[in-house]
């Protein structure tokens, strides 16, 4: 289709104002995370302190279950929930490796 039969984003007041949503509400999701991994930072060096494994399976299994509940209230894919914290979760064990220096 040519651009000639749409009318610019740009241009659309509507959009723009969805987009401003999505914009603020990506920059709380990145202040929420920083703020979420200086916390597990801090858990990383004192697991590494008392000599803590890294990994907690049965606590992460617990968080899990509990954010699949949490996105079937917020109707969210539970699987989608569940799919983003086991990447945080991998990045969280990555960082207490390292803070054990493994």
């Amino acid at each position: 289709m040519s651009n000639e039969m749409h009318p610019s984003t740009a241009d659309d007041p509507q959009l723009a104002i969805y987009r401003k949503s999505i914009d603020n509400i990506d920059a709380a999701i990145i202040h929420m995370l920083a703020e979420r991994f200086r916390i597990t930072q801090a858990v990383g060096r004192y697991k590494a302190k008392v000599t803590l494994p890294p990994a907690d399976p049965s606590r992460e299994a617990r968080q899990i279950e509990r954010l699949r509940k949490l996105s079937e209230e917020a109707d969210l894919d539970p699987e989608f929930s569940e799919k983003f914290l086991r990447f945080i979760i991998d990045e969280v064990i990555r960082h207490h490796e390292q803070a054990r220096g493994e």
